[in-house]
């Protein structure tokens, strides 16, 4: 029987390769987005289409309400919308920390309320979501990112034990550098940017322009941040959204899913890093420091 995945964040990057790829296994495919014009050349594909903010309760009860009328039960549900809030801790606004944990924590809290009962019944079905290597390894000028993805990483390893007496998977899945958008948008959160206007970043949620607080103590990290590829990118080790993409689908086609997944050598390496002893790692970063100014 045809299986149904709900996918967040699907205007660009890794959720619109996800998309193309759930549907090029047969999966019947609900594409989300806040913005319907940037899915549009999905559903010419063969993606059924919804708007969704993740940030709106009455958006998310809509739209698991709608599948499970008309698909009868959610197979899947992948949590990848999401942004990067970059800067040092003393300069982000706590608004903007609000803003970065409601995207990254409480969208896919949410979607995970609102998708569990129907997957109790059916007794099946696999949650994946999308956090990064910065869930596992913290940085300087990433504490929010890393807060909101290390959040979504203890949220998934408490729910798995928590769902599995009712045949349900969580899987967490830690890209490391993507070749997408994500990048750009961050540079703007970091107070980075000169372009104007917004775009849609790598998950599916538009942009803004809205700075941080400059105190003027860490002028050397905001350096650092322009003149090196400080998130990767494009940078070596980079993986296409593709490759992000395949093992998404693997991990919600899996009859015993692993609990953590790292697509590409640099995301595998990466997450190594939270074994090494604090002191070394403070060295590394000081080294960085050091060698980039």
């Amino acid at each position: 029987m045809q299986k149904t995945v709900l996918i967040t964040g699907c205007s660009s990057g890794i959720g619109r390769a996800a998309a193309r790829a759930f549907l090029d296994e047969g999966w019947t495919v609900y594409a989300t987005a806040r913005n319907p014009a940037d899915i549009e050349t999905l559903g010419e594909a063969g993606c059924e289409l919804a708007t969704l903010d993740v940030t709106d309760q009455s958006d998310v009860d809509r739209v698991v309400d709608r599948i499970l009328d008309e698909e009868g039960a959610i197979d899947a549900l992948i949590n990848n919308a999401g942004y990067g809030q970059f800067g040092p801790v003393e300069d982000v606004p706590t608004a903007k920390v609000h803003e970065q944990f409601d995207v990254n924590v409480y969208g896919p809290h949410r979607l995970i309320k609102a998708v569990l009962p129907g997957m109790r019944r059916e007794r099946d079905g696999t949650i994946v979501n999308v956090s990064s290597v910065a869930g596992r390894v913290s940085f300087p000028g990433g504490g929010v990112y890393s807060g909101s993805k290390f959040a979504i990483e203890a949220l998934s390893d408490a729910l798995r034990n928590e769902v599995s007496e009712y045949g349900i998977d969580v899987v967490v899945v830690e890209p490391g550098p993507v070749r997408t958008n994500f990048s750009k948008r961050a540079e703007r959160e970091a107070g980075g940017a000169t372009d104007g206007g917004s775009e849609a970043d790598a998950d599916g949620i538009a942009s803004d322009e809205s700075g941080i607080d400059r105190s003027g103590a860490y002028e050397e990290f905001y350096a650092i941040f322009e003149d090196t590829q400080l998130l990767g990118g494009d940078g070596p080790g980079a993986v296409e959204p593709g490759v992000v993409a395949a093992a998404i689908v693997n991990a919600a086609s899996a009859t015993q899913p692993p609990a953590r997944v790292q697509p590409g050598t640099a995301a595998r390496v990466g997450v190594l890093a939270r074994f090494l002893p604090d002191a070394l790692l403070d060295r590394g970063y000081e080294f960085v420091r050091t060698f980039t100014s």
